[in-house]
């Protein structure tokens, strides 16, 4: 029978083991890949993320590439299409989602966001506006009007179309298209009467194609919060992403980003 005494040696080499230890809660976030912040972005939402000359660009390509160097991570970037982020996140695939993502109560649901920016969206159509759009209005009704698959604009422009039908007017043809760019290539075209696009992404476009479109009524939904995402309870990735943007925020690059890319003052969420 092992005696009393040799029972407690060993009981108190078992304790010292375990406390020497470190708790899971201590331990540093595990990534996809060590010594990198994989991010998922669909490449195809100018100003935010696009593909100019080759090479990804764009401002959450320069905020995540500063805010990776802030927490000394290596950036590490996986594109796909918008509708395929959510599920590579949740297959653990990747670390966040880096995609301009708009907030809302579906999204949420899945996956738990840090918000940086806060954006509205703005009618845009065909320089001289020759269907007299007025806005996000009734004037929509019986218009082809072309979103993002998937976007925000789609829900909103569907949410448009059950106001038509409730006035008792036509239905507004919902198109859908892979790209926001793809989108005002219809408008240009004659192929869409408008386009449903972020406020950012309307000021690039009239910088980018002078004399080819004007926005029409007011922005609207200029409260809607865009985030990076994380996967549902990943306290430690999301704690990493929101003390890097405060650092950002102190040291004055979330400001120079936003002035870099020609963005109205009031995305600014800090």
């Amino acid at each position: 029978m092992i005696s009393h005494s040799l029972r407690m040696f060993r009981l108190l080499g078992v304790v010292s083991t375990l406390a020497a230890m470190p708790f899971a809660s201590e331990a540093a976030p595990t990534g996809v890949e060590a010594g990198k912040l994989t991010y998922g972005t669909a490449a195809t939402f100018m100003p935010f993320e696009f593909v100019k000359d080759g090479k990804l660009t764009g401002f959450d390509i320069d905020l995540i590439t500063a805010l990776s160097k802030a927490i000394d991570l290596q950036p590490a970037p996986m594109p796909m299409e918008f509708k395929g982020l959510i599920p590579a996140l949740q297959s653990k695939r990747l670390d966040i989602i880096n995609s301009a993502m708009y907030v809302n109560p579906t999204r949420a649901s899945q996956v738990d966001f840090v918000p940086y920016l806060k954006i509205g969206s703005r009618v845009v159509v065909r320089k001289g506006n020759p269907e007299g759009i007025t806005g996000r209005d009734l004037s929509l009704c019986g218009k082809n009007v072309a979103v993002t698959l998937g976007g925000i604009e789609e829900s909103q422009a569907r949410a448009d179309n059950q106001k038509c039908l409730a006035a008792k007017k036509t239905a507004i043809n919902v198109l859908t298209f892979p790209a926001a760019t793809d989108s005002a290539v219809a408008v240009a075209q004659g192929r869409a009467d408008a386009e449903f696009l972020s406020t950012p992404g309307a000021v690039a476009l009239f910088s980018e194609k002078p004399g080819l479109f004007e926005a029409a009524g007011a922005e609207f939904e200029a409260d809607t919060h865009i985030a990076f995402a994380v996967r549902k309870g990943d306290s430690e990735t999301k704690a990493q992403l929101e003390k890097g943007l405060q650092s950002l925020v102190k040291d004055g690059t979330y400001r120079q980003l936003i002035e870099k890319w020609n963005f109205p003052a009031s995305v600014a969420l800090f």
